[in-house]
């Protein structure tokens, strides 16, 4: 069997991390981030990728500041407009497709159902609007293209809600979380499991159904506050003293940026053409609690 290449842009980020971690042994990772790749200079994308091979690239770099990029949205779109578009460009002059990564705040997450690939995009800040731009990029300058929308991600790695749960939980009985906003937690681990499935079904059968935007997100839905709970209730099963969440309105935590009110994505494209459904977030969620309170390294 032959060994799948991939290229990923970034070195520290929860998916990348994720998947260095678990590559399988069909699949070789190779990690391009900072100060050799720099998504916001185009001159240092081109030159990171000189001389390399890849049977698929995968954009997971990204400015990821939701709130900092109201005020930095020029640096926002060149790292994640741009620079995607670049990523895809070179990849294509590798004759590799690109997997790129995105986002539900491509929405306005004003429907009362989960959004399908088709439906209208209109993203309500500076960073869905960077993400977007990303998304037509990669669209322009290969036509081998899947980009991945995913949201609420959560790891063992690097800043995430699961992580601040577990630190507020070492010294308050009570949390305050907002419970009007609904998505799908969606952890790293599983993403990066999902892209080397999609890269080597991309390698092997590169038929056009495989190529477009898909849904990826954890089974199931949940609000923040929800997500919350379950955080907490695994951490009990560690010695962990219960913590209540107190559910709250998105007004009561005022924020720079807007969030999608509805981040629930539907991952029926993903099944039919992948045969991929991510697990429920819950079942996802307890190893990753796991390791963070029995891990010494995190």
């Amino acid at each position: 069997m032959k060994r799948i290449r991939l290229i990923v842009t970034g070195k520290q980020g929860q998916v990348v991390t994720a998947m260095l971690e678990r590559a399988p042994d069909d699949i070789e990772v190779a990690a391009l981030g900072r100060p050799k790749l720099d998504l916001s200079d185009p001159h240092s994308i081109t030159r990171a990728f000189d001389d390399e091979v890849a049977d698929v690239v995968v954009n997971a770099a990204a400015y990821t500041a939701v709130d900092k990029a109201e005020t930095e949205e020029d640096l926002a779109t060149r790292i994640n407009g741009d620079g995607a578009g670049l990523v895809a460009a070179v990849a294509r002059g590798l004759g590799a497709p690109v997997i790129h990564l995105s986002t539900d705040y491509v929405f306005d997450g004003s429907l009362d159902r989960p959004y399908r690939e088709e439906d209208p995009t209109n993203p309500i800040g500076a960073y869905g609007r960077s993400k977007l731009a990303g998304e037509y990029a990669v669209a322009d300058a290969n036509p081998r293209y899947a980009i991945l929308r995913t949201a609420w991600v959560y790891s063992p790695f690097g800043a995430n809600f699961v992580k601040t749960m577990l630190r507020l939980g070492e010294t308050r009985s009570e949390v305050r979380v907002v419970g009007d906003q609904h998505g799908a937690p969606t952890s790293a681990i599983d993403i990066a499991d999902t892209v080397f499935e999609v890269a080597r079904q991309i390698v092997a059968e590169p038929s056009p159904r495989k190529f477009g935007v898909f849904h990826m997100t954890g089974a199931d839905e949940a609000t923040w506050a929800e997500f919350a709970e379950a955080v907490f209730e695994e951490a009990t099963q560690y010695g962990r003293a219960p913590v209540k969440v107190t559910p709250i309105a998105t007004t009561e935590y005022p924020t720079p940026a807007r969030r999608p009110a509805n981040s629930r994505l539907d991952g029926a494209r993903l099944a039919r053409d992948y045969g991929i459904t991510l697990p429920p977030w819950r079942q996802s969620l307890r190893p990753v609690v796991a390791r963070l309170l029995t891990d010494p390294a995190n």
